[in-house]
């Protein structure tokens, strides 16, 4: 079998030059490589004790809910703004070109629930920062994020420093 690596795609100069894009659709695209995948993330965090876990739209989606099934745990989806259809609360949060907004339904965690934010990625952190941040306003306790890749350069981790992060790859440069 071939290491969780080797599935990963890297595309220089994209989406701008000097960027190496790593491209998870080409782990998915293999059913080893999904499996691997979600193996890999679980298995980082196997002594973690949780309550429900969380992850955003859309690939937080794809690698959260097969983790949440196989621990027989709740999933709850963090969205972009507009397209959750009850009552919800909101973060504002910078992206590297932008601004942007995610969502997540009032009631999805109770006061003092533990909770486990699942992703693909991790890059400068803001969007881990802002997950983090809905969570705790709902009175929920974030005790762990676990992504599938971790691009250790552009230093996400220190965004989040005081929360275990596992990551099941990860790339020392951008």
């Amino acid at each position: 079998m071939k290491k969780l690596e080797e599935y990963v795609v890297s595309i220089p100069d994209f989406p701008e030059k000097g960027i190496i894009f790593r491209d998870v659709t080409s782990v998915l695209q293999d059913a080893e490589g999904l499996q691997l995948a979600i193996d890999t993330m679980q298995d980082k965090i196997k002594d973690l004790e949780y309550d429900v876990v969380a992850g955003p739209e859309s690939r937080g989606f794809i690698f959260g809910t097969p983790i949440a099934y196989n621990t027989k745990k709740p999933f709850v989806l963090i969205r972009k703004a507009g397209k959750l259809p009850r009552e919800t609360v909101s973060v504002s949060y910078d992206l590297e070109y932008g601004k942007s907004v995610m969502e997540m339904h009032k009631d999805s965690i109770k006061p003092g629930q533990r909770v486990l934010i699942v992703d693909d990625l991790i890059a400068t952190g803001g969007t881990t920062r802002a997950m983090i941040d809905l969570i705790e306003g709902l009175g929920g306790v974030v005790v762990g994020v676990v992504v599938l890749i971790e691009l250790a350069g552009l230093k996400g981790r220190e965004k989040i420093a005081q929360y275990r992060l596992e990551s099941a790859i990860r790339y020392d440069g951008k």
